[in-house]
Order: C-alpha cells, then structure tokens, then sequence
C-alpha cells in the first residue's frame, strides 16, 4: 500500500481522485482506496483536507462537498467549479510566458504542438507580444561547445556544499537546464570520477585539448537519468555506476565524501527538507519526522541547520550534533566584533 509521500506528491494525488470522484459521484471506499494504492484510512485522511473547500465566498453552492460514510463516499462540487475554468487576462499571459520560455531551450521543437497552440493563446489575447530570455551563464557556451565537440575545459568551481573555490579539468558530456538552473556532467579529472556540475559556478573556462575516447565512451547519466531536478547545497558528485542513487536523488549527486545525516524535525518544518533532492523521510523517531540527507560539505549542512533553528535536531553522526550550535556562535562572535 502507500508509503509516505511528500506535499506535493500527496495533493497532486488528491487532485486525481477528487478529479475521478466527480466523474463518478458515489463510490465504495475499498474499491477508490485500492485504485489509488491507499489504504482506507489514509484515503479518508486526504479526503478531509478537501471537505468543504471552495471558492469566494464560500457559499454553500461554491463549496466541494464530500461525504463519507461507512462505506462509500461521495462527492458534489458548486456551480463555479462545475463549469470550464475561464482564463483571466493575467493567467493567459502567464501561460504565455511559461510556453516561450519552454520554446527558448536549446533544442526545442518551433514548429511544435506547443508552438501551435501558443499561436492560438496569443490570437485571445490579441497578439501581446510576450519576450523571454532564459538565464544564460557565462560560460554556458564554452560548455556546450565542449560537450558536442569532445574537448576538455580547464575551470575554476565554486563548490556551495565545502565554501571553497578550486581549478579542475573536466570533460564535459552531457548538459541540460532543469528549474532555473544549467548542469553538465562531466568527467572530472581532479576526482577522477564522473561529477555533475551547476554552469553559474563556474568562474572561469579555457580549452584543455580533445578529451580522451575511452573518457566519451563511458558517457553519462544525463538528466533523463536523474530525474532532471534541481539539486540542493552542491550540485557536483561522483556517479560510479550507480545509477539508482542518481535516479533518486535528481541533479545532486553525492561524491564519495559526502555523509549521510539523520535529522528530527518538526512537522512544521518538513516543507523546507522537501525541497532538498537529496533528501528522503525515515520512520518517525519520538513522534517527529525524520529525514535522511547526503551532505558533501559542513558549509551547506550548516546553512541548512541555521534555517531550520530549533525545529530541527541532528540524530547522527553525533559528531554533527554540535554543528548548528557551533556556527551560530562564530556568526553571532562576528556581530559582536564587528564596528558600529
């Protein structure tokens, strides 16, 4: 049966069944639980999250009205929901811009489905002309030329989970765009291993001659592999074959020295280690939520630990019990130093 997801996985489901619920109407709870995969209990449990939501002003005929009984459970949704959502002036250009930026990567099909039906979204809205630029790094050319080419890149690198700056020569193989951000993987020859890298971190990129064949023949992982999310502190790690870890833990991949850390939060406080690829819930230790996270370096756990406070307690390894704690002294010794 189902295991326990995160916020956003968990509403886009209750989004699915109230979708199929209107459909229907009225049906057996069994029979809704087991085509979602929940179990009874858990499926009462989201339907509860839904009870009575609606639209201004919340009249009885704008509310989504679901009724459980024993053994059914039914569902009436308002006049306003009911009928087609209409588009407001905003909302379209909105969905405009969100297109043209999807048609502005490299690669994208113009002359697509998407493409067409932008045309028609652009002729309601009376042709407003809509102008997206795309984050280009400043070295995302010298990048990509190197990863369709074969060459190697000399680079400077900014790594966010250690704080520290240093030189390497990587070979580029596979880059993508993935929620605001540029990433290439990479082998890299400081490590010796394939990393995965964010473009804007990079200060600096000069050609190091052609890349080894045995090197791009190995190739990498790419986003597809990945997942193609958004990675946390650092976005740069080994893969060394292990391709499942890459598929759960999307554009983070940890390196060799990274640490799994064990961390209790308060239920509050989930949302924030939601939105950390690298991380996944465990079972509940002393009634709170914990979650697993890679850490490559202390300067990212520390930011993190700050922004948690004391809704979060670190489990193991003991010896970063401390951390949040330490970094919050320097910080505050800094402020007490510092001229006025």
């Amino acid at each position: 049966m189902s295991s326990k997801v995160d916020t956003a996985t968990r509403l886009r489901r209750l989004f699915a069944i109230l979708g199929w619920l209107v459909q229907v109407g009225e049906a057996p709870i069994d029979e809704v639980a087991a085509r979602f995969n929940l179990t009874p209990a858990a499926l009462v449990a989201d339907l509860e999250m839904a009870a009575c939501c609606g639209v201004p002003p919340y009249t009885p005929d704008e509310l989504l009205e679901i009724v459980v009984t024993d053994e059914t459970v039914s569902t009436r949704v308002g006049t306003t929901l009911s009928r087609p959502r209409r588009l407001s002036p905003g909302e379209g250009l909105a969905l405009a811009a969100s297109a043209r930026a999807l048609l502005s990567v490299p690669g994208s099909d113009e002359n697509g489905a998407l493409s067409r039906a932008l045309s028609k979204l652009d002729t309601v809205l009376g042709q407003v002309a809509v102008a997206v630029e795309l984050d280009s790094p400043e070295f995302l050319d010298e990048v990509r030329t190197a990863s369709s080419s074969g060459q190697r890149l000399t680079i400077t690198y900014y790594t966010a989970t250690t704080d520290t700056t240093s030189e390497r020569t990587i070979t580029p193989m596979s880059l993508f765009a993935s929620e605001g951000h540029w990433y290439v993987d990479a082998w890299c020859e400081t490590a010796g291993s394939l990393r995965r890298f964010r473009v804007d971190r990079i200060s600096a990129a000069t050609p190091a001659g052609p890349a080894s064949p045995d090197i791009l023949a190995a190739g990498a992982p790419g986003p597809d592999a990945a997942g193609g999310s958004s990675g946390s502190g650092g976005a740069d790690g080994d893969a060394d074959g292990d391709q499942a870890r890459l598929i759960a833990l999307g554009a983070y991949v940890p390196g060799p020295e990274s640490r799994r850390v064990r961390i209790a939060v308060d239920e509050s406080a989930t949302w924030l280690l939601e939105s950390i690829p690298s991380a996944k819930p465990l079972e509940p230790e002393g009634g709170r939520p914990v979650w697993e996270v890679f850490v490559g370096g202390d300067a990212w756990l520390e930011r993190l630990l700050l922004r948690l406070g004391p809704a979060a307690v670190v489990i193991d390894p003991a010896d970063y019990r401390s951390l949040a704690a330490d970094a919050a002294a320097r910080i505050l010794e800094r402020y007490q130093s510092a001229e006025i």
